[in-house]
C-alpha cells in the first residue's frame, strides 16, 4: 500500500515524498505542475498529471494504485496574490479539497494528512502561537486553508475519515540540491534572485519592539517539517491518536536582520540591505509553539539558521 502525496512535484510535496521513500513506504503522485516540476520526482515514483479538481482522474488513480492514505500538499499557497485571485483561490484549496475528498471517500481511503498555514490565524495579539490561538485569517489563502480544516473535520464526523492538519510558518531551505524553492513571493528566492542581480535586499521596518527592531518570524527547514508528514502518517495508519491541528514552529523565531546576516555567510555575498518603512500590518513577531507535534510528530528543529540559507544556497547555485 502507498502513500498518496498530492502536490508531491512541488517545492514542500517533493521533500515530503523524499521522507516516506527514506521511511521506507510507497509512494504515489499527483500533480498539475502549475507550480511544481516533474524533475522532482524521484525515478520510480508513480506519477500521475491531473489537477485535484478533475474527479475522473482522481477516481482513475485510486482505481489503479492501492492507496492507504493521502498527504495533501497540492494548493494555491500564495496569500497575497490570493487577494487578487479569490476565487481561482478558493476553487483550487476549497473545490479542489472537497474533490478529493469525494474520491477518497468513494475508494474507501480513510487517512488524510492536510497541508494547512499559520496564514489561517491571521496576525495573532500573541507572542507565541499555540493550537488554540483564535483564527482569524485575514487573506483568501488563510481562510481557504481554515476551510479545508473544516471539510476534513465534517467528513470525520460523517464517515469516520480519519485526520490531521499541519500547520506550517515559514518553509525554507533544502533537503537536498536537486531541490529548490522556486516561489516568486518567498522570502529565501527573493533574497536570492536581489543578490543575484546586484541589488540590496530590503527590510521593511527596523523600529520594532525587538531586539534589533526588525520584525521576527518563524522559519522552519523543509526537510525536518518533511519528516514529521511521515510521522504523522504512520501515527494514523496504525490507528494511534493524533491532535485535529499541529503547529510546526521553531518556539523561537529569527529576525529579519539575522535572516539578513545568515544570507550574506551562506552566500559569500558581502551586502547591506536597504532599510523601508513597516508595512501595514506586519506584526513585530509571529512565532509559534512546537510542543504538540515534538511529542507526537517526532518534531524537532535539527538545522541551524545558517544551514538553512547554507541549504537553499547550494540548491540555488546547482539549478544553474
Amino acid at each position: 500500500m502507498a502513500w498518496l502525496v498530492t502536490g508531491g512535484a512541488g517545492y514542500i510535496g517533493a521533500h515530503v515524498v523524499l521522507a516516506l521513500r527514506d521511511a521506507g513506504l510507497e509512494v504515489v503522485v499527483v500533480d498539475d505542475l502549475s507550480s511544481g516540476h516533474r524533475e522532482f520526482v524521484p525515478e520510480g515514483v508513480p506519477f500521475v498529471e491531473a489537477s485535484i479538481l478533475d474527479a475522473a482522474a482522481l477516481d482513475g488513480l485510486f482505481a489503479q494504485h492501492p492507496i492507504d492514505g493521502v498527504i495533501h500538499v497540492a494548493g494555491y499557497k500564495y496569500a497575497g496574490e490570493s487577494v487578487k485571485r479569490p476565487l481561482h483561490t478558493y476553487a483550487q484549496n476549497v473545490t479542489g479539497t472537497a474533490t478529493l475528498l469525494a474520491a477518497m471517500e468513494k475508494a474507501a481511503v480513510d487517512k488524510i494528512v492536510f497541508s494547512s498555514s499559520a496564514a489561517t490565524y491571521g496576525t495573532p495579539d500573541v507572542d507565541l502561537v499555540t493550537e488554540s490561538t483564535p483564527t482569524r485569517p485575514e487573506s483568501p489563502y488563510g481562510e481557504s486553508k481554515l476551510i479545508g480544516e473544516w471539510l476534513l473535520a465534517d467528513q470525520g464526523r460523517a464517515v469516520g475519515l480519519k485526520h490531521t492538519s499541519l500547520r506550517y510558518f515559514n518553509v525554507v531551505g533544502s533537503g537536498t540540491r536537486e531541490l529548490r524553492d522556486t516561489s516568486p513571493f518567498n522570502l529565501f528566492p527573493l533574497v536570492f534572485r536581489a543578490l543575484k542581480a546586484g541589488q540590496a535586499p530590503k527590510i521593511f521596518g527596523d523600529d520594532y519592539p525587538t531586539p534589533d527592531g526588525t520584525a521576527v518570524r518563524d522559519y522552519v527547514h523543509v526537510a525536518d517539517l518533511a519528516r514529521s508528514h511521515v510521522a504523522a502518517a504512520r501515527r494514523l495508519a496504525a490507528g494511534e491518536p493524533v491532535e485535529r491541528i499541529y503547529n510546526l514552529g521553531s518556539g523561537e523565531g529569527s529576525s529579519v536582520r539575522e535572516i539578513m546576516d545568515a544570507m550574506a555567510r551562506g552566500t559569500g555575498i558581502d551586502f547591506t540591505p536597504e532599510i523601508a518603512p513597516r508595512r501595514a500590518g506586519d506584526p513585530a513577531r509571529i512565532v509559534a509553539a512546537g510542543a504538540l507535534a515534538a511529542r507526537d510528530l517526532d518534531w524537532k528543529m535539527t538545522h541551524t539558521l545558517d544551514e538553512m540559507v547554507r541549504s537553499a544556497w547550494e540548491a540555488e547555485e546547482a539549478a544553474r
